[in-house]
């Protein structure tokens, strides 16, 4: 069970960086748009004095940007593991301090990423996202044969670098994918959440569509990247979609794999 609400958190803060709760706001030309739309159409445009860098420079500190957090969390697996065990051994509300931490500080992260135009801050916030879930992480993964984790880890990686060729490769596709992709993901979270804690159900059938769903956000994701104004920042808080995709992504195919075995 604890896992299982892990993964709903993370959900819910990818939910909040598409924009899902925002409420509309009217522009000075009398658009009505969402804190969402409005930060798309601004980072899609570069400001005075803004520093633009090359494609290839975007793609680099976006790529670079997403392996420190998922270097950072896996380093987190490896040494906090033992302690937080400890920890909860003794104080086991401990966990639910931990959870609710983890979602305040990842959507305040996102909020701050997103809001913000200097990618030092935006930096700050992504940490606030990748060092909160590097917590849940090493309190999860940890509950999984190391075989199954290692299978994990592998087909993340494959399908990750896929999604994101062919979300270079067929952009328009993935674009158009956007309002589709959240609607389906607001609907399976409450289905999934009645089917667990009404129903009592927790099998693959679930897993499968969130595996899916955050496959195609990951293509989602990088194709929406290269619509971006090229600025560091904007690299960055692309690097923050990604990474979340792919970290959900991984505890989606982690609860797959040791359910098959």
């Amino acid at each position: 069970m604890p896992g299982i609400v892990s993964t709903f958190a993370s959900e819910i803060i990818k939910l909040d960086t598409m924009g899902l709760f925002d409420s509309k706001t009217t522009t000075a030309d009398g658009r009505e748009l969402s804190r969402w739309e409005q930060r798309v159409e601004e980072r899609s445009f570069v400001k005075d004095g803004t520093d633009v860098i090359s494609d290839g420079k975007f793609n680099l500190v976006m790529g670079a940007t997403v392996a420190y957090g998922l270097v950072m969390n896996a380093i987190m697996v490896l040494y906090l593991s033992a302690p937080l065990y400890h920890a909860l051994a003794t104080t086991p509300s401990l966990y639910w301090v931990i959870l609710i931490g983890y979602i305040v500080l990842g959507i305040a992260g996102s909020l701050i990423a997103q809001r913000s135009d200097n990618p030092l801050i935006s930096f700050i916030g992504y940490n606030m996202l990748v060092l909160p879930l590097g917590v849940i992480l090493a309190l999860y993964v940890p509950a999984f044969n190391p075989a199954i984790v290692a299978k994990a880890i592998a087909l993340t990686g494959f399908i990750s670098l896929l999604m994101m060729g062919l979300g270079s490769a067929f952009p328009r596709l993935f674009l158009s994918m956007g309002r589709t992709l959240g609607i389906t993901l607001l609907i399976g979270i409450f289905a999934e959440l009645l089917s667990v804690f009404i129903f009592g159900y927790s099998g693959t059938f679930f897993d499968a569509i969130f595996a899916i769903v955050f496959s195609l956000y990951i293509g989602f994701d990088f194709a929406r990247s290269q619509a971006f104004a090229k600025t560091v920042d904007n690299a960055v808080d692309s690097a923050l979609d990604i990474y979340l995709d792919i970290i959900i992504l991984f505890m989606r195919l982690l609860s797959i794999l040791s359910k098959r075995n």
